[in-house]
């Protein structure tokens, strides 16, 4: 899809354009589920990046402390957990640049991705910037997804981040795409863009080729310490839009309503469902932000007449690690 009939869709009176929206979602996804994802944050904080808007950067005093690799057990243990409570997709990031094959932590993470992966639930991972080989590595270790936002428009982006350029994050997904992995990306509200600014992201996401298999649609939590954490909240409006937009221009994909949902009411969230929403991440926590608490999910999706996704939990232990699994691993 095109800036110009993205821009024409965006002009249209709200309750006209979630309509649209609606039909589409209802001629791709003709049962009432949502898709309920878990994200785990296994390595946290002292990325060498300059993500205006992540406290997990090491050029910010946010006080996030930086923390090692989590044990591989730990790591098991929260995703049978989250298998447990209806989670189909475990996601699992990493504060760094990006990783090299070869690398004692980089086996560790494939490692704990073939454990995951027998869990039953798809596996998501996101950790940087990715080369080809490296790609290869993580769909033969079991990953389904690799999460890789593009944030923002190519034009705004340089004013968010320097330490890499859109062009870096273009590669990283080209290679995931080739290695065989769905993609996973969407864009944050409230970085300071204009509308032309996430328009302009979703005509790219729209034209990649294959088109990505989930959209996560982010409001910014700014995050103190960080050059973004006196920005004003996403109006609720603009959100409800930008799934509207997202579920006409990738009707395929599962349109994920992300960062930035304890500030929307449950009617709020009523109308991205609506609207063509169906995916969350289920949780009390986002890497470092706050998430509505399972139990408060629940009864939403039960007001809605919303269904989980059926889970589908492998009977196989959670750790199979012999004793002193959770010794601490490499940074």
């Amino acid at each position: 899809m095109n800036l110009s009939e993205l821009q024409a869709l965006h002009s249209l009176p709200f309750f006209e354009l979630i309509q649209k929206s609606r039909q589409v979602h209802e001629e791709n996804w003709d049962k009432p589920e949502v898709q309920l994802c878990t994200l785990l944050s296994i390595k946290t904080g002292g990325c060498s990046e300059d993500c205006s808007y992540c406290a997990q950067s090491s050029r910010y005093k946010s006080g996030v402390e930086s923390e090692r690799l989590m044990a591989k057990c730990d790591i098991m243990e929260r995703a049978k957990v989250a298998a447990e409570s209806g989670s189909t997709r475990f996601c699992m990031g990493a504060a760094w640049r990006g990783v090299r094959g070869g690398t004692q932590r980089f086996e560790q993470v494939l490692d704990i991705i073939q454990d995951v992966s027998k869990l039953g639930m798809e596996v998501c991972v996101t950790l940087g910037e990715l080369g080809p080989e490296e790609a290869k590595q993580l769909k033969q270790a079991g990953v389904t997804a690799y999460n890789h936002n593009l944030d923002t428009s190519p034009e705004h982006y340089p004013n968010i981040v320097t330490s890499h350029t859109y062009e870096d994050r273009l590669r990283t997904i080209q290679n995931v795409q080739d290695a065989g992995m769905s993609v996973c990306c969407g864009g944050i509200l409230g970085l300071g863009e204009t509308i032309t600014d996430r328009l302009r992201m979703l005509e790219i996401i729209s034209n990649f080729d294959p088109q990505p298999e989930s959209v996560p649609i982010n409001s910014l939590m700014p995050m103190p310490g960080t050059p973004l954490a006196e920005n004003p909240q996403v109006d609720t409006f603009d959100v409800v839009r930008m799934i509207a937009l997202a579920r006409i221009a990738i009707p395929k994909a599962k349109v994920r309503l992300s960062a930035g949902r304890t500030r929307l009411s449950d009617e709020a969230q009523a109308l991205c469902f609506f609207a063509g929403a169906n995916s969350i991440f289920y949780g009390d926590k986002l890497l470092t932000a706050k998430n509505p608490s399972v139990e408060k999910d629940q009864v939403l999706l039960s007001k809605l007449g919303l269904s989980p996704l059926a889970p589908k939990l492998s009977e196989e232990a959670a750790c199979q690690e012999p004793a002193g699994c959770c010794a601490p691993v490499s940074a």
